[in-house]
């Protein structure tokens, strides 16, 4: 797979953007992050819910991004290396910002990976700070309408979550290796796999502080995900393995599910769809997950 690239001599923001770029506000001598080529410099991702939308806000010092490419993708690769990076959610908003970086002298600035507890968009993932562009993918529940602007220091990309949600829990690991459950605002429509894209996507900044944690077990998604007769299959995507650990990303799975009236077992199939315990009313896991 290709990395996901533009050329550099773009056309103006101006041209491709929503709305043009506001006056760049001077940043203070205090809070201004150099990079040595002189380009804007993430320092901060961040979002939240507004009204009918997700915001997610991109701060930048020392300017803005000279260009900006918005794109709806399946998949996402890295900038450079061409990898595939995982990014949780139905599909992915790929954000590219030419003209900045994403790191000072002393290294990143800003986390790889951020999960969200908003209704639509619920990770913003880097994938690349290469050769002055700065690449993000935002994955989301929904496909829907989206707005780019770029203001003084920000890049804002909103996303549309006019539609009806619910409240359900998302079982992670925390700081004693205990199962524990956090709240996820998810689409009414389709509940259970939105959950999944929740587990998925990781617990938020503020979850991780307080000790909770994604036991993903080498797995980077989920597939196939069905309920027919109380019982719910899933199939994991990439990797499958317990590491002796009693517990995995099945130990997340199969409360995440079964709070669903519908669902009385779980069988977990690895990426070749493989169980131990296809047939029956019974729970299930891969031998891969097995301590």
């Amino acid at each position: 797979m290709t990395a996901l690239r533009w050329p550099r001599a773009a056309l103006p923001l101006l041209a491709i953007c929503l709305l043009g770029p506001a006056p760049v506000r001077p940043a203070t001598a205090t809070t201004e992050v150099v990079d040595r080529a002189g380009l804007p410099v993430l320092t901060s991702v961040k979002a939240r819910h507004v009204g009918n939308v997700d915001r997610v806000v991109f701060r930048f010092t020392g300017g803005v991004p000279t260009t900006v490419f918005k794109e709806w993708r399946d998949t996402l690769a890295h900038d450079g290396s061409g990898l595939p990076v995982r990014v949780a959610g139905t599909k992915i908003l790929v954000i590219s910002m030419n003209g900045a970086v994403a790191h000072d002298a002393n290294g990143s600035t800003v986390a790889g990976r951020t999960g969200f507890a908003l209704p639509n968009v619920i990770t913003a993932v880097a994938a690349g700070d290469f050769e002055g562009s700065v690449l993000y993918g935002i994955g989301v529940q929904k496909q829907t309408s989206f707005h780019v602007s770029v203001q003084a220091h920000r890049v804002v990309v909103e996303v549309g979550a006019a539609f009806p949600t619910t409240l359900e829990k998302v079982f992670f690991v925390d700081s004693n290796a205990n199962l524990a459950s956090v709240t996820r605002r998810v689409p009414t429509s389709g509940p259970a796999t939105a959950v999944l894209h929740s587990l998925f996507a990781g617990p938020t900044p503020a979850e991780k502080a307080n000790g909770f944690r994604l036991v993903r077990s080498r797995a980077t998604g989920f597939t196939r995900l069905s309920i027919t007769d109380g019982i719910a299959r899933v199939r994991l995507t990439g990797g499958c393995r317990s590491g002796g650990s009693t517990t995995t990303v099945a130990s997340e799975i199969v409360p995440s599910l079964k709070q669903f009236p519908t669902v009385k077992w779980v069988k977990v199939y690895d990426s070749h769809g493989r169980t131990e315990t296809p047939n029956g009313p019974s729970d299930s896991i891969p031998a891969c997950l097995e301590p």
